[in-house]
């Protein structure tokens, strides 16, 4: 599932292509939408909320979420598309560009002032124009007993951290995944994730090492069985999750993080 730093630039880059524009071809390929039309209306902006992008278009917001197939492409009016029809969810087009959603694990249309019953439950916006640092921290810290990690991608805590910065995050803290949030310094780590995230907000190539050559760019994460490129210690791989259903793989460095 894409972290909130690819969905800011996904968002960012349909904002640049679609905003203040009058729609001229719009289709949701999806049951409860497929008769809306909103061709005549204003396009007013495009934003991301943590992992959750919003096209706010005339009086609706088009709310979307990748989850972990999903991706937009922009492309010229009549242009050949990069991925085949049939995985076609949303459109929304103009005289000058096409945004195509495909594969989105979430489509719907709601009305602007609704709003908050999609997006509503979620914690401060770690790349939102009203990042809360405070709150996050008393998120973070209202349940002293949970595991880091999992309390990292809970996204009523956190807004767009995802399972990469997570691990992350946890070797940079010197924390085990496991650990209790009780356990660590709240504050520091989520100075650490803000600026961690804000970091790789703008570029292509994320990295959490300083260094984006390929396969330079992270220190734990999807490095089971590597050495620890501080210590050189093999590192460990195994799952962890709210419930079943929320495991996540998670990699961690036996001697670097207690």
């Amino acid at each position: 599932m894409p972290e909130g730093d690819t969905v800011y630039r996904t968002a960012a880059q349909l904002h640049r292509a679609l905003a203040d524009d009058i729609v001229t071809c719009w289709d949701l390929r999806v049951p409860s939408f497929a008769t809306s039309d909103l061709r005549g209306a204003e396009i007013h902006e495009v934003v991301s909320r943590g992992k959750h992008i919003l096209h706010r278009v005339g009086d609706f917001t088009l709310h979307t979420h990748l989850k972990m197939e999903g991706s937009w492409h922009l492309y010229r009016p009549d242009s050949r598309w990069r991925r085949p029809d049939h995985t076609v969810r949303a459109i929304v087009g103009t005289e000058s560009w096409v945004g195509v959603g495909f594969e989105l694990g979430v489509t719907e249309l709601i009305p602007r002032d609704r709003e908050d019953d999609v997006v509503g439950h979620l914690g401060p916006d770690l790349l939102g124009p009203d990042w809360n640092a405070m709150e996050a921290i008393d998120r973070l810290s209202a349940d002293p007993a949970r595991p880091l990690a999992v309390a990292l991608l809970d996204q009523r805590n956190l807004a767009g951290i995802g399972n990469v910065f997570a691990n992350e995050i946890c070797f940079l803290r010197g924390a085990l995944p496991t650990r209790p949030v009780g356990d660590v310094d709240v504050a520091r780590t989520v100075d650490l994730a803000h600026r961690l995230i804000l970091a790789n907000r703008d570029r292509a190539e994320r990295t959490t090492t300083g260094d984006t050559r390929p396969g330079k760019q992270v220190w734990v994460y999807g490095r089971g069985g590597r050495p620890c490129r501080r210590c050189g210690t093999r590192i460990r791989s195994g799952e962890l999750g709210a419930d079943e259903l929320s495991l996540r793989v998670t990699t961690w460095c036996p001697r670097c993080q207690t």
